[in-house]
């Protein structure tokens, strides 16, 4: 097996532009003052109407989403200033879009508000903003809940002439339920949209083989795959990137391999994330001579690394006990001058510590700091855990001394936390150290 070639290239520098609105008050002359005030028509010219109106409807809906993007529970006052507004013209997508942004925050009773401010206006709903109200629903953590709220509203959809539902209805549902591994009502969606007239598209396939794969319902997935088939619904890259992460996370490898031979075979050409995923996966399986041929063929077909397939291969190395290799790769990244990410960071970390290499872990730590690289929440909590796990005080002591010293405070859950599973563990007799469950550690950064 020949000697594994890195080759690193610097990340472009990006720039990322934010929009501002400002709000600028009408100027108003003094009473005692004069004016003459003459009237101009703004309506449009008949030739430019329907761009004039495609681009201030257009426009308008940027401008509100710009503008509830920053509202920290101000939602209401702000859409009722919009309201005033001489550019504000109620509309579906108007309201379809602050539905959904209302979902995405988790606010399903504004998202409801809006539903109903939207009918008391006057605006006839259509499928599109029904698509937005079940999606902001979907976005609740009472999931059963919600998903029966779903199929309320899609059974409502079919009683209304204007809103009956589309494939972009039936996508949304199918695949929040093969989410929730509710097989039966996946296929009774799927035979309902089969006597519809609606035809399934590749994000239909696509969505629910993804959610089932993801959950490791290979079976289940490979049905779907197969009625797609049947459909004559061609697979894109996304259908093979999804079905090679799913058979390599089960370990089946033989069938990722195939697929990845129909990929090449296909009009479709590999992305990152199919080389990556192969990566990750033959090395979570301690394969690492196929991970690297995996590296090879990439970097022979072209393809130029992300970090992300970097930290793949550290992680892989890792796992494959090969901890100094996966060391070199870190440090080739660094000295090639590009970006290191602080997840980066974490994943040589990471490697150390579950290679019981805690004092290398610490170093590296320290080091990252005194260069600029802060470390961030995600950082402390892999630290604090391996630390505590292994009973290594003076780590401990140290760590938390860092977190004080960059402003960083462990919050009273943290703590609470931490004495509870130290309490409950068969070996707290013996321990002087509290061990902290992971997934409880919030940090708060406080500026002094």
């Amino acid at each position: 097996m020949p000697a594994l070639s890195l080759q690193l290239h610097p990340s472009p520098f990006t720039q990322h532009f934010s929009q501002f609105y400002e709000y600028t008050p009408q100027w108003r002359p003094p009473k005692s003052t004069r004016t003459h005030v003459a009237c101009v028509s703004s309506r449009p010219n008949k030739k430019n109407a329907g761009t004039i109106v495609d681009g201030e409807k257009s426009g308008s809906q940027d401008l509100v989403r710009v503008l509830l993007k920053g509202c920290n529970g101000n939602e209401p006052l702000v859409f009722r200033w919009m309201q005033k507004q001489r550019w504000y013209i109620a509309d579906n997508g108007v309201y379809s879009k602050l539905i959904s942004i209302m979902g995405k925050k988790g606010q399903t009773r504004m998202a409801m508000w809006l539903f109903s401010e939207m009918r008391n206006s006057g605006c006839r709903p259509d499928a599109s903003v029904y698509n937005a109200l079940i999606t902001a629903h979907l976005h609740s953590k009472d999931k059963v809940k919600a998903l029966a709220k779903a199929l309320g509203y899609f059974e409502k959809m079919k009683s209304l002439e204007r809103c009956k539902p589309n494939v972009v209805t039936y996508n949304i549902l199918l695949r929040a339920f093969a989410q929730a591994q509710d097989v039966d009502q996946v296929n009774i969606l799927f035979k309902d949209l089969s006597d519809s007239v609606i035809s399934p598209d590749i994000y239909t396939y696509n969505g629910v083989m993804d959610a089932y794969g993801k959950n490791g319902m290979i079976k289940e997935m490979e049905s779907v795959l197969s009625r797609m088939k049947i459909n004559q619904c061609k697979p894109d890259v996304i259908t093979f990137n999804l079905l090679i992460d799913s058979y390599g996370k089960k370990q089946q490898f033989d069938k990722m391999e195939l697929v990845f031979k129909s990929l090449l075979r296909s009009k479709e050409k590999p992305t990152l994330a199919t080389f990556n995923s192969m990566i990750m996966n033959y090395g979570k399986a301690r394969l690492k001579e196929q991970a690297e041929i995996t590296f090879e063929k990439m970097t022979k077909m072209r393809y130029i690394p992300s970090f992300i397939t970097y930290e793949s291969l550290i992680m892989m190395y890792g796992i494959c006990d090969c901890v100094s290799k996966a060391r070199n790769i870190f440090d080739s990244m660094v000295e090639s001058g590009q970006e290191v990410k602080v997840s980066t960071l974490n994943t040589m970390l990471d490697v150390y510590c579950m290679n019981g290499l805690h004092k290398e872990a610490d170093l590296l730590f320290v080091n990252a700091r005194n260069k600029g690289l802060l470390p961030n929440s995600s950082t402390y909590k892999l630290l604090y855990k391996a630390y505590t796990k292994a009973n290594m005080k003076d780590l401990v002591q140290k760590l938390l001394n860092h977190m004080t010293e960059d402003g960083i405070v462990a919050n009273k859950k943290f703590f609470l936390d931490a004495l509870g599973a130290w309490k409950s563990s068969p070996k707290s007799s013996g321990s002087v150290l509290p061990v902290a469950n992971s997934r409880s550690l919030k940090i708060e950064k406080t500026r002094v």
